[in-house]
């Protein structure tokens, strides 16, 4: 099932029609699309009615939150998935991802169906999904308004164009990042809900560029970002949209520059996030290298901890070393050596590269 299929009406038709429709051999993907939203209508206006005054009454500040940083496949979801396990966050799951609108009333109801339906692993890598699984809210966030990236992914006709403005907001209206606040803090609110009030955690990629405007809507809220060996990085992005292209997409994606697009991300993103996070002090934003992070997982953990001045580690470390035990096994996609992909990643990220001590060999 595509993952617009979880979309409210208002939301499809609107990026349907500023990206020209799908292909015709996509046709019968839209209709199945429009269908299950079509089908889910009844239940979206319900759980509106249903929650409006919950909602209504909650305070209007939310428990600050927790948001992990770092570009896409810099270790995020490894250090989201440990994290998790501290029973004092809340997060968001596959089902509520897949159905934002009915998470409260609908999702509960057919768990168990909905739970028989979810992939064993994600598309891109061989980490696991089970129903408790932590998941990044930009595919729910691009099933309730039409700013975000994943459109870009659905809709790669003008991919570039589509891509800038949801990561880096380029040329976004007023409205349109109205929309998005609203719809995120509806998320927020509808998370935190359905996990008691817990503040939440949240991962998603797409923020490491937008660390300013989060710090606007959380005053409070604590970041760590995630980096990575940058040359993994390149070769696992090229692996990324490789996976991605063939199952989202519903236009035709071969025009899609991927090395352009990620040697120019990466390196806008970085920037964007530095000085972004120049002014906060040690307990609002702390670092954890990837590789350090395999190598002595409790160690930096603590030290996050202590420096974000976050409770609860005597209670979550039992939970996180057992996690780790769990996936003891895990292998990660390997990658050849390729000393050109090295020497490209050095003449782009440089900087990068030296601030967090890489040295990558130029050829």
């Amino acid at each position: 099932m595509h993952p617009l299929s979880g979309s409210n009406l208002g939301t499809l038709m609107t990026v349907l029609a500023r990206n020209g429709g799908a292909s015709p051999r996509h046709w019968g993907q839209v209709a199945g699309i429009l269908g299950s939203v079509l089908g889910r209508m009844p239940f979206t206006l319900a759980e509106r009615m249903v929650t409006a005054r919950r909602l209504k009454d909650m305070p209007a500040d939310l428990p600050p939150p927790v948001f992990i940083l770092g570009h896409w496949r810099s270790g995020t979801t490894h250090l989201y998935n440990v994290l998790s396990r501290d029973p004092q966050f809340g997060y968001l799951a596959p089902l509520p991802t897949g159905m934002p609108w009915e998470m409260l009333t609908l999702v509960p109801m057919i768990r168990p169906m909905l739970e028989r339906q979810l992939p064993q692993g994600r598309y891109i890598d061989n980490v696991a999904v089970t129903p408790d699984s932590p998941q990044e809210d930009e595919i729910a966030l691009a099933n309730m308004q039409p700013l975000s990236y994943y459109h870009a992914l659905y809709f790669p006709g003008r991919f570039q164009e589509q891509f800038d403005k949801a990561v880096f907001l380029d040329g976004v209206s007023e409205r349109e990042l109205a929309l998005w606040k609203e719809r995120f803090l509806l998320l927020c609110r509808k998370l935190t809900i359905e996990s008691g009030g817990k503040p939440l955690l949240i991962k998603n990629p797409v923020y490491t560029a937008r660390v300013a405007l989060l710090r606007e809507m959380f005053p409070e809220a604590r970041f760590i970002h995630v980096h990575r060996d940058p040359v993994r990085i390149f070769e696992s992005m090229r692996n990324f949209y490789h996976k991605l292209f063939p199952p989202m997409a519903l236009q035709s994606y071969d025009h899609v520059d991927v090395d352009a697009v990620v040697l120019d991300t990466y390196g806008r993103m970085m920037e964007r996030m530095l000085a972004d996070v120049a002014d906060l002090p040690a307990e609002r934003y702390a670092e954890i290298g990837f590789e350090t992070f395999e190598q002595q997982p409790m160690a930096e953990l603590e030290r996050v901890y202590g420096q974000l001045g976050l409770n609860g580690w005597q209670a979550a470390a039992p939970r996180f070393s057992a996690y780790l035990d769990d996936v003891s096994g895990y292998r990660k996609n390997t990658y050849r050596e390729d000393p050109e992909t090295a020497s490209l990643v050095a003449r782009h990220w440089g900087p990068y590269v030296k601030r967090w001590g890489r040295q990558v060999q130029r050829a």
